[in-house]
């Protein structure tokens, strides 16, 4: 448990972490892409904030130097050393009107006149989005009582996070069950989780996480359609989609599925956020880098979360240079790629030092071979969508129910909405961003076709397509959002606005245009203050209550998992060896024992289980552990009831902790003979 003075150290160097990265991001945000204003600016800030996080995590993690202490004098120092710097640079005017800024076109009626009145379109998506956001909460509240129970959660986004944590290294590779070379996936959504166990020292952060991921996507889904003045409607749709079935296991857990969407979207929001400036004056034309910059870094940050964003990224970084003014399109290309870069790269840098190929998943291109682990891939049997096509028996008995069950009832409704959305965009009135954004989204689903898991199972059953439903939701997300702004839905809008404030646009002229009231500034100030206040109050109890029951009674597992599971919630400071690939719970309530599954190393970063006692008792005892959790992941009916790994282990040296089909526990008391097998 962590007491008061515990929780709000943790509170404080959460805040001291977020509120220096933020004033640095903002200062960037001001010098790369300062026509930013409102909710795009401040979405903008958000990505930089992220990405100055992630890197001082990167740079310290590659030296083995990720602790509370130096993570912390890093991302200040990042903070106020760039706020002073480009406050320096602009020379001491403030970020928006020094040297060789850009000049800035007046306000317009319709700037000034924007957000001073909530009209009926924008409370109705105002109050979808809340429904989704609460709807979220609510499906996350029972993992404040139980802890994340996931399977990818407990299998290999949990563990990589408390890895990270546990050694303060980001570089070596984290091995953990030999499935799908999971110890080299990106990793941008899991460092999150390692900062939260960096400052209270336990996970209390993780089943949170997800749900700010959701409020951020909200945010681009808003600054998607704010160019156009369909903002309401593209919110609106974008909450409808993320509230879909197959989206609910990310709350409460820590699968990256909505980090990575978050990112995608962000990347799309702030490219048609640009979409008002026409040209760039001489003086400020280098400046016109600095957008293509941000969305590389948001494409890329979404790359460095998981694999299926990569093409839609790639297709983001190329079309941000694309889009950019004709003399500069080469140069907006090459920023694009180095902040895309920045953003995601470390992972695949990292898997090329390692393996010798930034993606060892792929060992054959045509007639050219690449280095790569030589070992199965395990785990599900990998089937693509695309492969079953044409199969009307897997359509009727797989894809039309999980397409029902995944994305409700609507599902043509939603499917064919998002998939206009997506066309249309790519129309010769759309602008270059518009057509940016709609490949993209396509490039989305193309990856979702292809994906070896978007229909995984046995052949003619695909078991995991609906699981796999969460690959296409980015796309499904995105279409919807750009769905409002194609030219004949904006028409509908702007008829149904007339229709619904039928004075709107009316005596919006210069003369009576006003000013902001700088007191609403203040006033927002002072409710963010009393809401952060409420949040750190209640914060308290929730997390005593979360730390209480975490996995103290779990029931999401086999029975003999179940019980290793309690069982590690009262071990602390232990070495435990196990052949399960759910094996976050076992880390303990304070995240301070260290597993690792029982592996031997393979040339070019491969891992594979032992197949024979004495290379399984060497194992043992080079790893020097204290427990050893030898279980099958599920019941198989005519196999023995507990994996070999249990027979190789019993002995003089090993005594019982607990027994439960099919899970040993044994604590090791001496070395293990290889020969006496």
């Amino acid at each position: 448990m962590l007491d008061l003075s515990g929780y709000l150290l943790g509170v404080a160097e959460i805040g001291l972490l977020a509120g220096s990265a933020w004033l640095g991001a903002t200062a960037l945000r001001a010098r790369l892409v300062p026509d930013l204003a409102g909710a795009p600016a401040h979405l903008a800030t958000a990505v930089l904030t992220v990405a100055s996080l992630l890197w001082a995590a990167e740079l310290l993690g590659s030296f083995g130097l990720l602790d509370p202490v130096p993570y912390l004098l890093l991302v200040s120092a990042f903070g106020f050393g760039t706020w002073t710097l480009v406050r320096g640079w602009r020379g001491g005017r403030g970020a928006e009107n020094g040297p060789g800024a850009p000049a800035r076109r007046p306000p317009s009626p319709r700037d000034r006149t924007r957000g001073r009145a909530l009209d009926v379109p924008a409370a109705v998506a105002l109050a979808i989005s809340g429904i989704a956001v609460v709807k979220f909460g609510l499906e996350a509240k029972p993992e404040l009582s139980t802890g994340m129970t996931g399977f990818d959660s407990t299998w290999y986004h949990g563990p990589l996070a408390a890895g990270f944590f546990q050694d303060g290294d980001t570089w070596s590779l984290h091995r953990i069950a030999p499935q799908f070379l999971a110890w080299l996936y990106p990793a941008n959504a899991e460092v999150p989780h390692a900062i939260g166990m960096l400052a209270f020292g336990r996970d209390v952060l993780s089943p949170l996480l997800n749900l700010g991921w959701l409020v951020g996507c909200l945010v681009a889904c808003w600054c998607i359609g704010r160019p156009y003045r369909v903002a309401p409607w593209s919110l609106a749709l974008g909450a409808i989609a993320l509230s879909v079935p197959a989206l609910s296991d990310q709350a409460g857990e820590a699968r990256n599925d909505m980090a990575g969407t978050f990112f995608l979207l962000a990347a799309v929001a702030i490219a048609l956020a640009q979409r008002e400036r026409s040209s760039y004056p001489a003086s400020g034309a280098a400046l016109a880098l600095g957008p293509a910059a941000v969305v590389g870094l948001a494409a890329g940050l979404a790359a460095g979360t998981k694999l299926n964003f990569l093409l839609p990224a790639t297709v983001l970084v190329v079309g941000a240079g694309l889009a950019a003014p004709g003399g500069l399109r080469w140069r907006s290309f090459a920023a694009a790629w180095l902040a895309a870069l920045a953003g995601g790269g470390y992972w695949y840098l990292r898997n090329l030092v390692h393996t010798g190929n930034p993606l060892p998943w792929i060992t054959d291109l045509g007639p050219i071979s690449l280095p790569g682990p030589e070992q199965a891939l395990g785990g599900r049997e990998g089937h693509s969508v695309l492969g079953y096509l044409t199969d009307g028996a897997v359509w009727a008995d797989w894809f039309l129910p999980g397409l029902r069950e995944g994305l409700t009832v609507l599902w043509p409704a939603l499917l064919a909405a998002a998939l206009a959305g997506l066309v249309l965009s790519l129309g010769r009135r759309a602008d270059p961003a518009l057509r940016v954004a709609g490949l993209a989204g396509m490039a989305a689903v193309l990856a979702w076709l292809v994906a070896p898991t978007s229909a995984s199972g046995p052949g003619g059953m695909p078991r995991g397509f609906e699981s796999g439903l969460r690959y296409l939701a980015p796309a499904l997300v995105l279409g919807l959002a750009v769905a409002p702004i194609a030219p004949a839905a904006r028409h509908l809008a702007s008829a149904l606005r007339s229709y619904l404030l039928p004075h709107s646009g009316k005596n919006h002229d210069r003369k009576g245009a006003q000013a902001p009231d700088p007191r609403i500034g203040r006033w927002r100030g002072v409710a963010a203050a009393l809401v952060a206040l409420l949040v750190v109050a209640v914060g308290y109890p929730v997390q005593r209550h979360y730390l209480e029951h975490r996995y103290a009674d779990p029931s999401f597992a086999t029975p003999g998992l179940d019980a290793a599971f309690g069982w590690a919630q009262g071990v602390a400071d232990a070495r435990i060896a196990t052949t399960s690939t759910r094996q976050y719970p076992l880390f303990g309530r304070d995240l301070s024992n260290r597993v690792r599954f029982v592996g031997e190393e393979q040339p070019h970063g491969g891992f594979t289980a032992p197949a024979t006692c004495p290379q399984w008792r060497r194992l043992l005892n080079r790893g020097d552990y204290d427990y050893v959790v030898a279980s099958r992941d599920r019941m198989e009916p005519g196999k023995p009831a507990y994996p070999p790994s249990a027979a190789w282990t019993r002995g003089p040296w090993a005594t019982v902790v607990l027994q439960v089909p099919p899970t040993a526990v044994y604590k090791l008391r001496d070395r293990l003979d290889p020969s006496g097998c």
